[in-house]
C-alpha cells in the first residue's frame, strides 16, 4: 500500500475494484464502513454484488476481465471534464501527452458496450473520484489474477497520477495483500529476479554487494516464478522443488496439471505445519513451526514491520523455518553465521537502506513502516511525499484486451473464483476448526436466479461444473450476487477444488495466472457422483 490503514477513515472517496474487502480483508472493510459513517462515498467495481455494495454510492457491475476498458472510460471522463491535476502532472510525471491520446477511443458509450456498465454509472464514478479531495483506490487479486493483470495495475496507477492522488495522506494506490507476510516475503527477495529490497539480480553492482555480504558467488540469471516452475517440471527442465508454506495443488490453476508436474519431479520437499494436499505428494516433509512458535518479524499490507514473539514450543519434531533453512544450508556446504534471528534483520538493514532504522528494540511494542532509513526516523505512513524515487512517474498507455478464454456455445458461462469470510485460502488451517466448518461446511457455485431457472436448477441441487480442464460436483447456491452468465466458486474446498477448472494462461509480464476468468458449462442430474 502506498498509504496506511488508519488513513482509510479519512478518505472522502473510496474506490474498490477487484476486491471483496469485507470478506477477504474484514478489518480493512470495517475501516471503510467507518469512513462511510464519517461521510465518505464508496465506488465499487465488481462483477458480483459483494457486501460492500450495500454501502456504495456507485456500483459498476462490469463483465469479468474488462477492468482496463472500465478504468480507461473513467479516465476519458476525467479528461473531458477537466479534472486532471495539471500542476501535479507537469511537476511529477512524464508521458502524459501520449497517454492522453490513448484514451480517445474509450468514450463512456463505447465502454458501456464492452463492460456492460451503464454510461451514467461510468460518468458518476469518474466525477466522484475526480472531484474528491482525498480519494484512494483499493484492489486485490480481482485485478491481478488475469492474463492482462499488469495492464490493469498500470491503468489504476494512471488514474491516480492524472488526478494527483499520490504522495498525499488518505489518497494513493493500495493493493491489499492476500496472505499474512506476503509483503515481507517480497521485501526479502522471494521474487525470482530480485534480492531483498527489490534490488535486481542482473545489475552487476547489486550482485557484487550481495556477494560480498554473503561471501558467495551469485548468479545474474533471473529465476522462474512459481507457475513457471510447474511448466518447467512437466518439461523435465526442473528436477526438484522445495516448497515452503505453500499448497499449489489447491492454489495453482489447472490442478490436474499441477499434480502431474509435481509427480514428474525427481525429488519434492515440502515444509509446512500440516500435511497438505501438496505435502502428501512429497518425498520428504519437513514439519515446521507456526507463527506462535517462532521469533522474527512479519510485514503487513501497509509496509509495517512487526515483531513476532515465540509463545510456545513447536510440537513433536517441528522446528522453526529459520532453523530448518540454516541446517539444510550447513549440510549443503554453506554455513550461515547467525546466532540469533535478529542478526538477519540487522544484515538486511545493511543491504537495504529502507529498513536500516528498524530494530527489534524499536518495534518491541508497535511496528514501523518502511522506508525507515535511520535509527531516529519515525517510519513512513505514506509514500512519495515530495516526489518519486525515479524522479518522475511515467504514464503507461494501456489498451483493453479480452480475457484468454471467453464463453461459447459449449461453455456458456464465465467462472470467477475467490474467497469467502469463514474459510481461508486452501483451507489447510481453517478447515480444521469445527466452528468454522459449521458455518461454511462445503463448496458451492453461485448462480444467478435467471440462469438457474433456465437450467431448472433449484437452490441446494448438486450440479457439475466443467471447463476444458476438468469437472467438479458441488451444490448450487441460487443468488443474485453474480450477474447472468457469471458463476462464482470459492477455492477453499478440496472435495470440489475450483482450480481444477481455472485457466493457467499467464500474464506475460509478471507470470500470474488468469484465475478470475474461464469458460465453463453447468450440468444437472449428477447427484454428486
Amino acid at each position: 500500500m502506498t498509504n496506511s490503514i488508519p488513513e482509510i477513515e479519512n478518505n472522502d472517496v473510496i474506490f474498490v475494484i477487484g476486491s471483496n474487502t469485507t470478506e477477504t480483508h474484514p478489518i480493512i472493510g470495517l475501516r471503510m464502513k467507518k469512513a462511510v459513517r464519517k461521510g465518505a462515498k464508496i465506488i465499487v467495481a465488481d462483477p458480483r454484488k459483494i457486501n460492500l455494495v450495500r454501502f456504495s454510492t456507485v456500483w459498476m457491475q462490469h463483465r469479468p476481465g474488462t477492468d482496463v476498458a472500465l478504468l480507461n472510460g473513467m479516465m476519458h471522463v476525467v479528461l473531458q471534464e477537466q479534472l486532471v491535476d495539471k500542476g501535479f502532472v507537469k511537476e511529477w510525471t512524464e508521458g502524459f501527452d501520449t497517454f492522453r491520446k490513448s484514451l480517445a477511443d474509450y468514450s463512456p458509450e463505447k465502454v458501456e458496450k464492452i463492460t456492460g456498465v451503464p454510461k451514467k454509472d461510468i460518468v458518476s464514478a469518474a466525477l466522484l473520484y475526480g472531484k474528491a479531495k482525498r480519494p484512494a483506490i483499493y484492489y486485490t487479486m480481482g485485478i491481478t489474477q488475469h492474463a492482462h493483470g499488469t495492464q490493469n495495475v498500470f491503468a489504476i496507477a494512471n488514474l491516480a497520477l492524472m488526478t494527483g492522488n499520490l504522495g498525499r495522506e488518505s489518497t494513493g494506490v493500495n493493493p491489499l495483500r492476500g496472505q499474512n507476510n506476503v509483503q515481507g516475503a517480497t521485501d526479502m527477495g522471494c521474487i525470482p529476479n530480485q534480492y531483498p529490497g527489490y534490488q535486481r539480480v542482473d545489475l552487476p553492482s547489486i550482485r557484487a554487494k550481495f556477494e560480498t555480504a554473503w561471501d558467495a558467488k551469485l548468479s545474474d540469471k533471473p529465476g522462474l516464478t512459481a507457475t513457471e516452475m510447474m511448466n518447467a517440471a512437466m518439461e523435465d527442465k526442473v528436477k526438484a522443488l522445495y516448497i515452503m508454506g505453500e499448497n499449489p495443488v489447491m492454489s495453482d490453476p489447472d490442478t490436474h496439471h499441477t499434480v502431474k508436474a509435481l509427480k514428474n519431479l525427481d525429488f519434492l520437499v515440502v515444509q509446512d505445519i500440516f500435511m497438505t494436499e501438496t505435502a502428501q505428494l512429497a518425498d520428504v516433509v519437513l514439519p515446521s513451526a507456526c507463527f506462535a512458535e517462532k521469533d522474527g518479524t512479519f510485514t503487513n499490507t501497509e509496509r509495517r514491520v512487526q515483531r513476532v514473539k515465540k509463545a510456545l514450543n513447536p510440537p513433536g519434531k517441528a522446528r522453526e523455518d529459520s532453523a530448518i533453512i540454516l541446517e539444510l544450508s550447513r549440510r549443503m556446504g554453506y554455513d550461515m553465521k547467525y546466532n540469533l534471528i535478529e542478526e538477519v534483520l540487522r544484515e538486511i538493514g545493511g543491504l537495504w537502506p529502507a529498513v536500516a532504522g528498524i530494530t527489534y528494540g524499536r518495534i518491541e511494542k508497535w511496528g514501523l513502516q518502511w522506508p525507515c532509513p535511520t535509527l531516529d526516523h519515525p517510519g513512513t505512513p505514506y509514500l512519495f511525499k515530495g516526489g518519486f524515487p525515479r524522479g518522475k512517474a511515467s504514464f503507461t498507455p494501456v489498451s483493453y484486451e479480452p480475457s484468454k478464454e471467453l464463453p461459447d456455445k459449449e461453455y456458456p458461462f464465465i467462472l470467477t473464483t475467490g474467497r469467502q469470510l469463514f474459510q481461508y485460502h486452501t483451507g489447510s488451517m481453517t478447515r480444521k476448526v469445527k466452528e468454522l466448518n459449521i458455518v461454511a461446511p462445503e463448496a458451492y457455485v453461485e448462480i444467478n436466479p435467471a440462469d438457474a431457472e433456465r437450467l431448472k436448477i433449484a437452490d441446494g441441487d448438486t450440479v457439475r461444473v466443467t471447463s476444458r480442464r476438468g469437472s467438479i460436483d458441488l451444490k448450487a447456491l441460487v443468488s443474485e450476487r453474480p450477474s447472468e452468465g457469471l458463476v462464482f466458486i470459492p477455492f477453499h474446498y478440496r472435495e470440489a477444488a475450483a482450480n481444477i477448472l481455472t485457466n493457467p494462461q499467464l500474464d506475460p509480464v509478471c507470470k500470474i495466472p488468469e484465475l478470475k476468468v474461464c469458460a465453463v458449462k453447468i450440468e444437472t442430474g449428477h447427484g454428486g457422483q
